[in-house]
């Protein structure tokens, strides 16, 4: 080829002089890709970034902890009277514990301390935060179990069976919450009673069997309202109806398909779910409709409270305190879990 030849200016020829080899370290470097991520791990990157979010894990973090350390190191049973120490202040002692220090004897303090029968008080708000928790997730639980089957099977097929199934979740939603929750507990307190008798069941108690099947029953109604609007969008997309030509089954089309894309509606409104149902069970265990006595639950010991409110002030303030601070965490974790999972908030 001719030196002296030069490329017409709009020739799509290039001038290989004006390049250079890259060096073997350039090379390593383009060698190096970014990190993986996917839906789960880029939410969770967020929600690292809220401070309110993080701060509630880690209180409800600690609550676990306390919750399920303390029964070993506090000497006290939630049903164990101690005689002459009623209604006794935080780390006060009765007259015959105060002998018995005095004699050289090591006696654990009350810590909150003691209720009208002598009943240590941290030991029964401890084990009343694990009722109201238990309730409150084990609920949570049951409402996504039968929210995302009912959702999921209404939403993907439509038509007819969509119309009539959410015309049962029109009635169930239209009936009062409160007033049906009592009656029902009422009801399956009776039905549950013999049914469960000399059973392992029985342990739970019939009152929180009942609990569990109220939530169950009645607050699966909005999880599945939810759950069948987004599958009705995104039923229509591409990679579904690819997946049905390719003769994928109805329910691994939505197992693999659908609930994936659901993912944060799932997550959010589970999170969400959690502090109405406390809220609902103490509220519950207020009126007299919770969990056996003497087994405490928040809403128990705040009703047991009210008794002595001018004198002993402290005894509603502890276990109050609780049921605020635990709604409250999972609250602001549900908001933040919102923010990151949401992706219409990342517009």
């Amino acid at each position: 080829m001719n030196k002296d030849f030069k490329r017409a200016p709009f020739s799509a020829q290039v001038d290989l002089s004006k390049f250079t080899k890259a060096t073997e370290e350039e090379k390593r470097q383009q060698d190096v890709m970014g990190e993986s991520t996917t839906f789960f791990k880029d939410g969770m990157r967020r929600l690292r970034k809220n401070p309110l979010a993080m701060g509630s894990i880690v209180v409800l973090i600690l609550i676990v902890l306390v919750i399920m350390i303390a029964p070993h190191f506090v000497p006290y049973g939630y049903a164990q009277i101690v005689k002459g120490a009623s209604n006794l202040g935080p780390f006060e002692y009765s007259e015959a514990e105060q002998a018995a220090i005095a004699a050289g004897e090591s006696v654990f303090p009350h810590i909150f301390g003691t209720d009208s029968l002598g009943r240590d008080y941290f030991i029964r708000v401890v084990y009343g935060t694990r009722v109201s928790l238990g309730v409150g997730l084990i609920a949570s639980l049951l409402v996504l179990i039968i929210g995302l089957l009912y959702g999921s099977i209404s939403g993907y097929l439509g038509g007819k069976v969509d119309l009539v199934m959410m015309r049962v979740v029109d009635i169930i939603y239209s009936l009062p919450d409160m007033l049906l929750i009592i009656l029902l507990s009422v009801v399956l307190n009776e039905t549950l009673g013999n049914a469960i008798k000399g059973t392992v069941l029985a342990k739970l108690g019939v009152n929180m069997l009942s609990l569990f099947i109220v939530f169950g029953l009645l607050y699966w109604v909005s999880m599945a309202r939810l759950i069948r609007g987004q599958i009705l969008t995104i039923k229509q997309n591409e990679y579904v109806l690819a997946a049905k030509c390719i003769g994928t089954s109805t329910p691994r089309t939505i197992r693999r398909h659908i609930l994936p894309n659901c993912l944060s509606v799932i997550i959010i409104t589970t999170a969400l779910q959690i502090p109405s149902a406390i809220f609902t069970e103490s509220y519950l265990s207020f009126v007299g409709l919770g969990v056996s006595a003497p087994m405490p639950s928040l809403g128990s010991l705040a009703n047991e409270a009210r008794a002595g409110l001018q004198s002993y002030p402290l005894k509603l303030i502890f276990p109050a305190l609780t049921i605020c601070l635990i709604v409250l965490a999972l609250n602001l974790l549900g908001d933040g879990l919102r923010d990151a999972f949401d992706p219409k908030l990342q517009r």
